[in-house]
């Protein structure tokens, strides 16, 4: 389905499987030969545990993160192997997504919402400097809300509302784009317009 840009003025992107390839089950392998069996219990796409809440809001450091994964195994594990599980399901971003991204802003006023972390964040910006040059992805939208650093995640309201008030969008001429049917909803009950990207589509499919 190809989407009519002319009929919104803002546009606001989720990072995770909308601009970034991800795969949470990478992560729940990687934990697996580790040891953590039951990982795929604790975090998901659609419902995670407390600890990741608190974690993507910013609430404990990534040292409280690890040291609290860390007592879900029985054998020793080092902070390293526990970065390397947890981006494990950072995959790709194909550079024509960057082209897209750079020739949308250019007609609308861009925005990236994202549930993410420190760890994910360190990690995600060094692909990009090693694999496009660019040191993260702030050129390509006007304002980048990531979770971890203002203390609210999607699906909750108020993260929402934080970008339209701050911004002064008018939530009708607004376009939402996520993966997640949550957040989805969410935006919906605030009077945005949404798209709920599902795979395999991307957002080359809806735009071009």
């Amino acid at each position: 389905m190809q989407l009519d840009l002319n009929a919104y003025k803002n546009i606001i992107f989720d990072l995770g499987d909308v601009v970034l390839n991800i795969d949470y089950n990478k992560a729940v392998e990687e934990f697996k030969k580790l040891g953590l069996d039951n990982f795929a219990e604790h975090f998901s796409q659609a419902k995670q545990k407390q600890l990741f809440d608190l974690y993507e809001k910013g609430q404990i450091s990534s040292g409280e993160f690890r040291d609290t994964i860390k007592k879900e195994f029985k054998n020793t594990i080092i902070n390293q192997q526990i970065d390397d599980a947890w981006n494990s399901l950072l995959l790709d971003l194909p550079k024509e997504r960057l082209l897209l991204l750079k020739k949308i802003k250019n007609t609308h006023r861009t925005f990236l919402l994202s549930n993410t972390n420190e760890i994910h964040i360190i990690q995600f910006n060094q692909y990009l400097k090693q694999t496009h040059a660019i040191s993260d992805l702030s050129d390509y939208f006007e304002k980048m809300y990531l979770s971890y650093e203002v203390g609210m995640r999607k699906p909750d309201a108020e993260i929402f509302e934080l970008v339209l008030n701050q911004n002064k969008l008018i939530a009708s001429e607004t376009l939402f784009i996520d993966d997640s049917k949550q957040h989805i909803d969410s935006a919906q009950g605030l009077g945005i317009n949404t798209y709920w990207l599902q795979k395999p589509e991307t957002i080359m499919d809806i735009f071009e």
